[in-house]
């Protein structure tokens, strides 16, 4: 085997491998990015753990075909074309879509949501723009408190306006 087909295969079943262990992988078309524009994204990937990389859309389908099950069977000749990156996201699978959506209203025009894979099923534009609009783990953790915290809250200032109410009777 030569060394070129050598490589090929390696970046194949690395592709591969992150394919099958992202819990969510959102390709999008990058056509107009500035230098500048890309390492403000990859920061922004990189805080939040997700990996941000551009591959040969070949080797993706080649990586993608050798993945059992039907999630990954729509990255072929027809959807995968053009200039793409690939997010792959670990551990929150709403990560790459978050910021790929709060990026793309940033900077209209430049980067368009073409597809994904999320816990195993497959995403057009629109699920992944639904998906992206979902509030983020800590923001529904404090909603819940602060939908928790409310009738206590109603009760101790009740229960407050109650005792000044009886000091103020009984001072006159």
């Amino acid at each position: 085997m030569s060394k070129a087909i050598e490589m090929k295969s390696a970046v194949v079943s690395e592709i591969a491998e992150k394919l099958e262990k992202a819990a969510s992988v959102i390709v999008v078309d990058y056509k107009g990015l500035t230098v500048e524009q890309v390492t403000e994204l990859r920061s922004q990937m990189r805080e939040a753990g997700v990996d941000y990389k551009v591959y040969k859309n070949t080797l993706v389908r080649r990586a993608a075909s050798s993945i059992e099950g039907d999630a990954f069977a729509n990255f072929n000749d027809e959807l995968l074309v053009g200039p793409n990156a690939i997010a792959f996201g670990y551990e929150d699978p709403v990560a790459p879509a978050r910021i790929l959506k709060k990026f793309m209203d940033k900077n209209p025009k430049k980067i368009t949501l073409k597809m994904g894979v999320v816990e195993g099923e497959f995403y057009n534009e629109e699920k992944i723009v639904a998906l992206a609009e979902i509030p983020s783990r800590e923001e529904l953790i404090a909603k819940l408190l602060g939908s928790l915290k409310a009738p206590m809250s109603n009760f101790v200032y009740l229960l407050d306006a109650i005792a000044k109410k009886q000091d103020e009777a009984t001072e006159a």
